[in-house]
Parts: structure tokens; sequence; C-alpha cells
């Protein structure tokens, strides 16, 4: 069917490409809105002509997917027909001891460069357009809109999938490794799942809904220093007639992620693919590069979804570590003995931790915030907000915010010992597909750190993201908490606790695991 202009799920999680078609007096406050107050985008990479050219040529983001598509495609053929071995199996191998360790990287210094590669969403993508990488006019698959009322949810949904990934991996024991058959049926699982909502929905609305990867991959992928494809010039975006970045034109597709780049003021959404530079037919379109934490910072507009992905993905490191330990093994055969559930998880407490920290950690703002308010009430001097919802919202969207960072260095630290201690396995791995090797390999044992180096470089990259959660937290409510409550220091040294006790309590678990995997 022929390619339509932005959808409601667009208008849904961006308003602004409703406004944007406004007389211009009517634009008068959008002007302003979207004006000097948000954050310079930085350094644009598509100034250089060669970077331009390359970025430009339709074949670039196939290439960026083709690899990709080779690994892993490799890893569902090597899992189902290779060895039952799971460290001398190729495909499992690299998924469990590599390629996710690598994604927080990814994250971290650049933010959605996995969305770009993604050999789900491409595959997907490319047989719901019917091309590698050409401009085609008509598009394979029923094109529906994804429903409104499920496009409100914004990152909750994709932060349910990724916990319910999460316990099917942990309950098939899918990334101890185990069977390496299990690594490919997951593969293929997702990949499915992917290609059923492309030909169902229009672009890509299952890496925007419904991926279980990206609210990870959006929230701690802010930290990066990639700010996305923004506009050069709001005031162009304002007054164009054509909204080829969002309808598509005659050398690029309408932005997939149904992200408008005029009123982009974080990294959030956009999954770098570039449809909004080939098609803007004034070239207003530019790639930025950005300080790290600016999109954790900057952002004016924050979202509830966001803030409470972020929290309940706490949660789940928070999980993980704990059973880890040795101490809760216990308890947990004692939950399946009396509820007579197979082994771990238990999806009681598993959901019950997981809900309980994030629970907690709202509760410790909700708690800073009714403190602070009694505080002014007590100097006279009233708050901002008459009631405690209202106070609350408040300050749980920018705390939430600020606690990327250490939430991010938490998830990394947690894929840390696979890799030091058996990605060298990838080697002897890759050979036994040709029959070269075997687990007798001096590789195959061979670990990068010892586990007590492991805990310290573990220790390392928590307190690096709590400094840089501290940072953030500071610049945040700063600027927008201070305002809400007359004691600003005590808004300032009460979320600096918080962020502090977090990155305490990530840290003390991980000297008791001592390099659990």
């Amino acid at each position: 069917m022929a390619l339509e202009t932005q959808d409601r799920a667009a208008r849904l999680a961006d308003p602004v490409p409703v406004a944007v078609r406004l007389r211009p007096p009517e634009r008068e406050g959008l002007a302003e809105r979207f004006g000097p107050s948000d954050p310079s985008p930085g350094l644009d990479l598509l100034r250089h002509p060669l970077v331009a050219r390359l970025v430009r040529n339709r074949k670039f983001q196939f290439l960026l997917i083709l690899p990709n598509q080779i690994v892993f495609w490799t890893v569902i053929f090597v899992g189902l027909l290779g060895t039952a071995v799971p460290g001398l199996n190729f495909g499992a191998a690299i998924t469990w001891y590599v390629w996710f360790c690598l994604v927080f990287v990814m994250m971290v210094v650049v933010g959605r460069a996995w969305c770009a590669m993604c050999p789900f969403g491409g595959f997907a993508e490319w047989i719901q357009r019917r091309t590698l990488f050409q401009r085609t006019q008509k598009t394979l698959g029923l094109g529906r809109k994804f429903p409104e009322p499920l496009a409100r949810l914004g990152f909750l949904i994709p932060v349910v999938s990724f916990l319910l990934l999460t316990w099917i991996e942990e309950f098939f024991n899918i990334a101890g490794p185990g069977n390496p058959a299990a690594t490919s049926f997951m593969v293929i699982g997702i990949v499915g799942t992917a290609l059923a909502f492309f030909l169902v929905f229009e672009r890509r609305t299952f890496c925007r809904y419904i991926c279980p990867l990206t609210s990870l991959i959006g929230t701690v992928g802010s930290m990066g220093t990639v700010a996305g494809f923004r506009t050069r010039d709001r005031e162009v975006c304002l007054t164009c007639k054509t909204k080829d970045c969002m309808r598509g034109g005659t050398d690029g597709f309408g932005c997939p992620w149904y992200t408008w780049p005029g009123s982009a003021d974080s990294n959030l959404y956009c999954g770098l693919c570039s449809e909004c530079y080939k098609s803007c037919p004034e070239d207003n379109v530019g790639l930025f590069l950005q300080k790290p934490l600016t999109s954790v910072v900057a952002p004016r507009r924050r979202r509830a979804d966001v803030a409470w992905a972020i929290t309940l993905l706490w949660g789940l490191v928070l999980y993980q570590q704990i059973n880890a330990t040795t101490a809760y093994a216990s308890v947990e055969n004692w939950m399946n003995r009396n509820l007579h559930f197979p082994h771990y998880p238990n999806p009681v407490d598993y959901l019950g931790v997981i809900g309980l920290g994030a629970l907690a950690t709202a509760g410790v703002v909700r708690g800073i915030a009714a403190l602070l308010a009694r505080r002014d009430v007590e100097l006279s001097r009233p708050g901002s907000f008459a009631d405690s919802s209202s106070r609350f919202r408040a300050y749980f969207l920018p705390v939430s915010y600020g606690l990327i960072p250490v939430v991010g260095a938490d998830y990394f630290a947690r894929q840390l010992p696979k890799f030091f201690q058996h990605s060298a396995r990838v080697v002897p791995a890759a050979a036994h597909i040709f029959g070269f090797s075997s687990s007798s390999s001096p590789i195959y044992s061979f670990s990068l750190a010892t586990n007590s180096w492991i805990v310290v470089i573990q220790i390392a990259v928590v307190a690096l993201g709590t400094l840089a959660a501290a940072w953030s937290t500071w610049r945040i409510t700063g600027r927008e908490l201070v305002s809400i409550s007359r004691s600003g220091l005590g808004v300032r040294l009460a979320t600096l606790g918080l962020v502090l006790g977090c990155g305490a309590v990530a840290a003390v678990l991980y000297l008791i695991m001592h390099a659990a995997d």
C-alpha cells in the first residue's frame, strides 16, 4: 500500500508534527517552546562532504546491517546443527560471552547504534519494503496503525517484553549458556515476532513499541555522544509544507520511528536510520554529536513512561544480582517447594523483587517530595504544587532520568563476568565449526581476569556510573526542582543521597556475588 503521512502513533509519541501545520501566527508559541531553551545540537557530522555522501547513499545502512545478518543467521544454524557443548558452540559463545557486553558499550558510547545495524528489524524491514536498500513506493503487509491506547504507554510495553524475555531466558537457562539450540530458538522467536509486526503494522512499529531491547537501549543510550538526526534550523522545519521527513520523499522513506527531527531534544527515539536526512528537500537535517550525558540532563519534556521504565529496569538488575547470591538460593528453593513451581526463577519473587525495587525507588522520591513540601510549609513558603500527586510527578520524572547512568553501569557490570571469564572461547568455538578445536584447547579455559579483579572492575564501573548519575541529578535538580521547593540545597542533597544509595547497594551486591555470572 502507498506510504502514508505521519499516523496517529506519531502524533501521540511526538505531538509537534501536527502543530507544525498551523499558520504562522499560530506557530509563535510552538517556535518559543522549541527555541533557545533546548540544548545546542553540537557538532554536525554531515557538514563533512565525505560523511554526507556516505550517509546519503541508500546502500549505507544495508551494509551496516549485513554483517550482523550473517553473524546471527550463523548463530541460528550453528546453534541448531553444531555441537551441544555451549562453550564450543559459536552461536551460544558469541551471543552470551561477547555480543551482549558489546551492545552495552555501544549504548554508553554512541546511543542507539545497535538499532542502526540491528539484524532483527533490518531483516523484517527488507521484507516489508520489498527491497534491500532502494526507495520503493509500495510496501508489503497490512500497514495498520498501532492502536492509540497502546501507543500512549510508550516504553512500558517494551520494558514488559524485556522482563518477559529475561524470565524466559532465565527459566530455560539460555544465557547460562545452556543448550545452544535454545539460543537459536530465542533468536528465531525475536526475528519471527519482528517480522509479524512489520507485516501487520506500518514502519518500525515493532522497534518503537514492542522490541524487548528498545527501552533499555533508549534509556541507557541517552548517555551516548550521538545526539541523532536533528534539524539544523527549526524555523525551516516550522515553515516546511511537505514534511517529507515524516511522509517520505523521492529519496527517502518517512521516519520509521515516527520522530520529527524538529522536536527532538534527546536521542531517546532516533534509530539512526538516516531516512529523514535523505528525505529532507531543504538539506536541513544533520547528524549531531553531543557531550556525554546530554540526553540525560538536557530534556525538559520528561515522560512518565520513561521514568517508570528506568525504575523497572533498575528493579530487574537488582533481582539478577540478588538471586546470584548464595543466601538467596534457599529463599528461592523454599518458594518453589511451597508454590509447587519446578525451578528458578519463580515468577512470584521475580516480579516481586523487581516491583519492590521500582516501588522502593519511587517511594523514596515521594518521601523526599513530601518532606521538602512540609519544610516549605513550616517556613511559610508554599511550593508550586498543591496536591501530592502533582508534587510526586514533578520530582519523580527528573530524578528517574538522573538515575540512568547508575542503572546503565549496573547492567554493564553484570555482563562482565561472562566476558572476562569466557569470551576467549569464541576463538576455539569458531575453529570448531571447521573441526579444528576442542575443549582441551588452552584458549578454551583462558580467562581475561581473575574473579577478584572482575569484582574490582565491576565496583569501579558502578562507581563511575554513580558519579555520572550524581553529576546528572545535581544538574537536573538545580534546574528543575529547586524552583519547586524553596529548600533548594535540601532537594539537591536528598536526591544525591538516593543516587549514592543506589550505587552503594549495587557495589555491595557485587562484593557478595564475587564474580558470579
